[in-house]
């Protein structure tokens, strides 16, 4: 086991009805005026907005209000944002949505306390120093952005997808009421599942030793998911398995799973180069095409941790190593089919003919290397998008 360090100071409210009680939540924490940032209007047309509004009026807490976050959030919203948080004066950010609307948040604010450009830090040329508090009710199980300390953003003019991980802009609390993804539609809550278990699969497979209680827990969290998944896919308001898999979104990526050992997310990288490059690419689904290219191109050099994977979270009965690994990597391909995933890049409409460009954004023009079970350099890459058309 190698040495670490564990933080996860976000509060969590998680249960029935939690979202009517975010009033008098900041209230305890002593904050009087907020910036309120949400999706498109789908908490509108849920009430969601109207019990959010009614609880925060209920504390007379004055609300700034900022909706239009896209899915893959943007920097020209993040930088309006930041504007208005800085000449209104908001003394935190509520996101009201999923990973995208509360990754909008995290860079708002982190731009609200700052004179640079909110893009300097995601591309390294400013380190983030300070940041208003950010809160989050959370609509969809996925990115696990409730409880980390990392957030991803677009800028179309680039063709760029990138992100940081700060412990700045982990959230101060977060409420989870599973109700609220009920509406959630088939095809997102399946890249939601699909988001959760690559966070905690790629902390899983890592160039290091095993450790045996984070890979316990990492395994318990797929198989509760895995499991979970079936059920709400038939049917959909099952509180328990949208409980699951809710709970399941935040232990995924509040690094928990990746405690003593190596962490990378590779195939993150991978997929921020497609829906960088084609905005129409869900990141859900964009890993579900990516995650069995990148095992079957790996998998060959470390096939003991592959086995093991296939028998305790797939329960594959194969005393051979190497077939079991195979038989592991298929369930997962096969699953993923099974709730609705894309298999190919085709699907998207993404051909060979992008293979180059997308090695080329992966790498950042060659000049980087993605850590993995192998380090993944040009060739590799090119090789594993090639596999996924």
């Amino acid at each position: 086991m190698l040495d670490f360090e564990y933080y996860t100071p976000t509060k969590v409210f998680f249960g029935k009805s939690k979202e009517k009680e975010v009033g008098k939540i900041i209230s305890q924490y002593g904050y009087k005026k907020i910036m309120l940032q949400y999706g498109k209007g789908s908490i509108k047309a849920s009430g969601l907005y109207d019990d959010i509004i009614n609880a925060l009026n209920q504390y007379e807490i004055e609300v700034v209000e900022l909706g239009g976050v896209e899915p893959n959030p943007k920097i020209e919203f993040v930088r309006e944002a930041v504007r208005i948080a800085k000449r209104e004066g908001v003394e935190l950010v509520l996101a009201v949505g999923g990973g995208s609307v509360i990754d909008a948040a995290k860079y708002t604010a982190l731009g609200a306390v700052t004179d640079c450009d909110v893009w300097d830090f995601v591309v390294g040329k400013q380190k983030p120093t300070s940041a208003l508090p950010v809160a989050c009710v959370l609509t969809i199980a996925a990115a696990g952005s409730e409880m980390s300390w990392s957030a991803v953003v677009s800028d179309l003019s680039l063709n760029m997808k990138r992100g940081l991980a700060s412990d700045l802009i982990r959230p101060l609390f977060a409420v989870c009421n599973p109700e609220l993804t009920y509406t959630v539609s088939p095809y997102q809550t399946a890249c939601g599942i699909t988001d959760i278990m690559a966070h905690t699969m790629e902390r899983y497979f890592t160039p290091c030793e095993p450790v045996d209680i984070t890979d316990q827990i990492a395994e318990g969290i797929l198989r509760s998911v895995i499991n979970a998944a079936r059920v709400v896919m038939k049917e959909p308001n099952n509180y328990e398995a949208r409980a699951n898999i809710m709970w399941a979104s935040s232990l995924s990526h509040n690094n928990l799973t990746g405690c003593g050992r190596i962490n990378s997310l590779p195939v993150h990288q991978l997929e921020h180069a497609v829906s960088g490059e084609y905005d129409n690419v869900a990141h859900g689904a964009g890993l579900a095409v990516l995650f069995p290219a990148w095992a079957k191109y790996v998998y060959t050099y470390n096939i003991p941790r592959f086995a093991q994977f296939a028998r305790n979270v797939w329960a594959v009965n194969e005393v051979d190593d190497k077939k079991a690994a195979e038989i592991g990597i298929e369930s997962m391909t096969e699953f993923f089919k099974s709730i609705g995933m894309p298999s190919t890049l085709r699907e998207f409409g993404i051909n060979l003919d992008a293979i180059d460009k997308l090695t080329d954004l992966c790498t950042f023009n060659n000049t980087r290397t993605v850590d993995s079970v192998i380090k993944l350099g040009s060739k590799e890459i090119k090789d594993i998008f090639k596999l996924c058309c």
